[in-house]
C-alpha cells in the first residue's frame, strides 16, 4: 500500500518572538502594539497582543497593586508569552511592568526578547489620561498609582526607545519594525 503525502509541503517554521512594550500608563503602548500588530499579521505572521489591562482582568484577576502582585502581574505575562512564542507566534506585549528587575526575568526566560520603551514624560501622560487615573491617584483615590506614589523604572538599555511626545506613531513602530529586521526576527521583502 502506497503511503499518502500530507497535501501541504513542509513549511519552514518562524521562530516567535516577544516584543515588550514597557512605559507609564498613557504613554502610548497599546496604541504601538495595536499598528505593530497590524503590521505582522499584514505581513502574514501568527501574532498575539498581551495588553497589561486585559490580562489583569481575566488571567491575574485578584491581584492587586502591591509590588508582589505587580511582579506575579509581569511574570504571568512573561510566561505566556513565552509559551507562544516557543511555538512560533510574534507575542505583542503591552503592560506597564514598572520594575526593572521583573523585566529582567522575564527577559532571561524568553527567547527573542525584545524591550521598547516607551518613553513619555509624566506630565503629557497625564494629559492624554481620557479615563481620569492620574486625576483620582492625584486625589488620593487611587493607591499605589504607577508614577504618581509607585515608581516606574526606566529600562537602562532598551532595544528600542521610542518618544511619543515627539514622534508620530508610524515613527515610532518604524524604529520597531527596523529593530526587528536588524534581529532577523521579520522576513525579507
Amino acid at each position: 500500500m502506497a503511503v499518502m503525502k500530507d497535501p501541504v509541503p513542509d513549511m519552514p517554521e518562524e521562530e516567535g518572538f516577544t516584543v515588550w512594550l514597557t512605559g507609564l500608563p498613557c504613554s502610548g503602548k497599546s496604541t504601538i502594539a495595536a499598528k505593530l500588530v497590524e503590521h505582522l499579521r499584514a505581513s502574514g505572521r501568527k501574532v498575539e497582543v498581551l495588553d497589561g489591562d486585559v490580562v489583569r482582568e481575566h488571567l491575574s484577576k485578584g491581584l492587586g497593586f502591591s509590588r508582589a502582585d505587580r511582579d506575579a502581574n509581569v511574570l504571568r505575562i512573561g510566561f505566556v508569552a513565552q509559551l507562544l512564542a516557543r511555538n512560533g507566534v510574534a507575542v505583542v506585549v503591552a503592560a506597564v511592568s514598572p520594575y526593572a528587575s521583573t523585566r529582567e526575568l522575564v527577559r532571561q526566560q524568553i527567547p527573542g526578547f525584545v524591550e521598547v520603551f516607551v518613553e513619555c514624560p509624566l506630565e503629557e501622560c497625564e494629559r492624554r489620561d481620557v479615563k481620569g487615573m492620574y486625576k483620582r491617584a492625584r486625589a488620593g483615590a487611587i493607591g499605589a498609582f504607577t508614577g504618581v506614589d509607585d515608581p516606574y523604572e526606566p529600562p537602562l538599555h532598551p532595544d528600542v526607545t521610542v518618544r511619543t511626545r515627539e514622534e508620530a506613531v508610524d515613527e515610532s513602530l518604524q524604529k520597531v519594525l527596523d529593530k526587528l529586521g536588524e534581529l532577523g526576527h521579520l522576513r525579507a521583502g
